[in-house]
């Protein structure tokens, strides 16, 4: 397991599409998106009470329901080199260890749903 923390120090590269890259050229098995909210959501459930969370969400539901999960460039890098996210929240102290050990956590983003 290696964990990065930081961006490229290129302009226009998050620190979302800074992770993506450097999973994609290391052949990662998964990235680990560590965030301030539990999931992915249909909408931002800090504004919404009737936000719906997905458990397991495809690369092209993200990019075609414009989910702001991560910049556009992350997904796609993320998508083309069929790398999934598992975001989660961070907030929660044993969330980055039961991450690790596969503990069912946040919302899987993968290839297909199943």
């Amino acid at each position: 397991m290696v964990i990065f923390g930081c961006g490229t120090g290129n302009p226009f590269f998050s620190t979302d599409s800074a992770a993506s890259l450097r999973a994609a050229e290391l052949g990662a098995d998964i990235l680990l998106k560590a965030t301030m909210v539990d999931g992915i959501y249909d909408k931002d459930p800090k504004k919404f009470h009737n936000a719906v969370k997905y458990d397991v969400i495809t690369h092209h539901e993200i990019l075609v329901k414009r989910l702001q999960v991560m910049d556009s460039a992350a997904a796609a890098i993320c998508t083309e080199n069929n790398i999934p996210i598992l975001v989660f929240n961070l907030a929660r102290p044993d969330n980055i260890y039961d991450a690790v050990m596969g503990e069912s956590i946040g919302t899987l983003v993968a290839k297909h749903k199943g």
